[in-house]
């Protein structure tokens, strides 16, 4: 299935107008903290063009915020191409590098990492920033879903060192991209994108609940098929398409069909949970302005379900066909040339 497979989605997104001033900053932020370090590794990074992605999933960001959603949105990424299934050291490396990404948001502000390699020491910046001016709610919600997604990551790899990662049933996988996908943490900072912050119990709130996992697996189904012929590629077993092939016994244009199917079932649910929210206002007698949150709050999950598909068409980080050091290092079980997990 190619990477431009489209989706009928019935909404647009905006850009950001700072796109271009936060990538220049952006580019030369991820060189200087050694996130990137090699001109193969660069140019690698470059081709991924995560800085159009930071600017359609949050386009109302000012300038400078945009900066510092860029950097944050550049560390999930490049932690996760630092897998190497085939090495067990290697998994306890990354086990060791997550739970120090994780406690970050629980320290106090300024707090040194106490691992310490090129991804810990930019989140402990990162996160001062973005966490600036959110509330100890904000701040604990967040934190709690970007922990999860880390341990889902530690999950994969430790299940991949062991020979496990085939053995996911559909129900299995579904529930585990759920999780690994990041979307709730990262509708979260769409709240600091704009500096509102969506009432406590509208968060609580079964619709609000359903729509934001409807709007991670929508996103995590679409990823997977975006990025399957890279995936393949590399031998990557943790892909929608893969587990359906091995469980329905099908080809490999039937499982890519049932996938989309799949995705848009999703999509469609989200959609009728959506047009819930107005009575669940009424529900909760929320007031104009608690309303208004809302609403920013639903624009976050739209930005994100066609900013991010918008974005994945275009990818260099899912194009199937690649040559040279990059190509190299995928076949070797890792996507990323430098090595950032180490000093």
């Amino acid at each position: 299935m190619p990477q431009d497979v489209r989706f009928d989605l019935p909404f647009d997104t905006p850009v950001s107008e700072h796109l271009e001033y936060a990538r220049e900053r952006h580019l030369r932020w991820v060189r200087e903290t050694g996130l990137v370090r090699s001109r193969a590794g660069f140019e690698e990074y470059t081709s991924w063009d995560l800085p159009q992605a930071a600017a359609r999933t949050y386009p109302h960001a000012s300038a400078e915020d945009m900066v510092v959603l860029m950097n944050w949105f550049s560390l999930a990424f490049l932690f996760d191409d630092q897998f190497d299934a085939g090495r067990p050291d290697r998994a306890d490396r990354i086990a060791e590098v997550a739970r120090e990404l994780i406690v970050t948001p629980l320290r106090p502000a300024g707090s040194v990492p106490r691992v310490v390699c090129p991804i810990t020491l930019a989140w402990a910046q990162v996160w001062d920033r973005l966490s600036d001016g959110m509330s100890l709610t904000w701040q604990t919600r967040f934190a709690a879903s970007w922990g999860r997604f880390l341990v889902a990551h530690c999950e994969e790899v430790d299940l991949a060192a062991r020979g496990l990662a085939g053995n996911l049933g559909l129900k299995e996988y579904a529930a585990f991209r759920r999780r690994t996908v990041g979307i709730h943490h990262s509708i979260d900072a769409g709240e600091r994108s704009r500096g509102f912050e969506v009432p406590p119990q509208v968060m609580a709130h079964p619709v609000m609940e359903r729509m934001r996992d409807l709007a991670a697996d929508t996103i995590g189904f679409m990823n997977d098929i975006h990025s399957f012929e890279r995936e393949r590629r590399r031998g990557d077993g943790h892909n929608m398409i893969a587990v359906l092939r091995r469980e329905r016994g099908c080809s490999w244009e039937e499982a890519a069909a049932e996938a989309y199917d799949m995705t848009t079932a999703c999509l469609d649910e989200y959609l009728r949970l959506e047009a819930r929210v107005p009575r669940m206002c009424d529900e909760l007698d929320l007031d104009a302005d608690a309303r208004e949150r809302v609403g920013m709050g639903v624009d976050a999950i739209r930005h994100w379900i066609n900013g991010n598909y918008e974005w994945a068409l275009t990818t260099g980080r899912y194009a199937a066909a690649k040559e040279g050091p990059v190509a190299t290092a995928e076949r070797a079980g890792r996507g990323s040339v430098d090595d950032l997990l180490t000093v």
